[in-house]
């Protein structure tokens, strides 16, 4: 697997998602930019960067205002109830978005059940107006099948307006006809770093959403990113921000890698 070629990041325009139009990093998250998504995986704060975070309460109360979004990834494992995420929507700000992994019993089964969908459905909407994207993980082995897949993102779409996010991770998924027919349905591919394939370190699909996964590199989940590369990255994601909403997500938490590069990017971000 290669690291993601910041250079080949940003791709074709398009109208922005009305669906997270209005979330932002505010100056009180501490940038200023819009349309720019900003979060790890979790929302674990390191001692190494309790200080810079500060405050009182909970994880999630400080880091929410250090950061304006977060990605859920327990759920892909086990069912969290709706008043769960009515409490998580509570002590956060404003204008603070969730994603959400959609359930493994959902995205990596031969075929999705209705009831599962729902339950899922309804167990998320307490996160209310601050639910923004979910995110459709498919295991490795996984080839592109355009029945299995149409089956799957028609039963989401019929059950939900929130946007969809889809992180495939083989080889057939990353051609032009796939990438047409995802931006046909408003479904966007994720930009994955390490980066698994030709042409999965940059978004794909539908361009009125851009979502990035920063998984750590060379060692997956552990390792930091250098300044350079955060540099780099930061001048890809302000190119993409006035066609479209963008998602950056460390998800290098193993060693709390994760929370140090996202408040560095952030800091940049705040920068002149």
């Amino acid at each position: 697997m290669g690291q993601i070629n910041i250079e080949r990041m940003t791709s074709a325009s398009a109208v922005s998602s009305q669906m997270t139009k209005d979330a932002r990093i505010t100056a009180d998250s501490g940038c200023r930019r819009e349309n720019l998504l900003l979060g790890t995986a979790g929302w674990s704060v390191p001692s190494s960067c309790r200080e810079r975070i500060g405050g009182e309460g909970s994880h999630l109360e400080r880091y929410g205002r250090a950061l304006n979004a977060v990605e859920i990834n327990t759920s892909f494992y086990r069912p969290h109830r709706r008043d769960t995420y009515q409490r998580w929507a509570s002590v956060t700000p404003a204008e603070f978005r969730f994603a959400v992994k959609v359930p493994k019993t959902i995205s990596h089964a031969p075929e999705a059940q209705p009831g599962d969908i729902d339950r899922f459905i309804q167990q998320t909407a307490g996160l209310g107006g601050k639910l923004a994207v979910f995110l459709v993980q498919f295991p490795p082995g996984k080839r592109y099948d355009e029945d299995a897949a149409r089956k799957l993102f028609d039963a989401l779409q019929a059950s939900t307006a929130v946007p969809l996010v889809c992180e495939p991770r083989h080889a057939s998924w990353f051609t032009d006809e796939v990438d047409r027919w995802l931006s046909e349905r408003r479904i966007a591919r994720v930009a994955a770093d390490p980066s698994r394939h030709e042409g999965a370190d940059r978004p794909g699909g539908w361009q009125g959403l851009r979502y990035v996964r920063l998984h750590g590199s060379p060692r997956i989940y552990y390792s930091a990113y250098q300044a350079s590369f955060l540099r780099r990255l930061d001048e890809k994601l302000t190119e993409m921000l006035p066609s479209s909403d963008v998602w950056c997500i460390f998800d290098n938490t193993a060693q709390g890698a994760a929370m140090d590069n996202a408040l560095a990017l952030r800091d940049r971000a705040l920068s002149p």
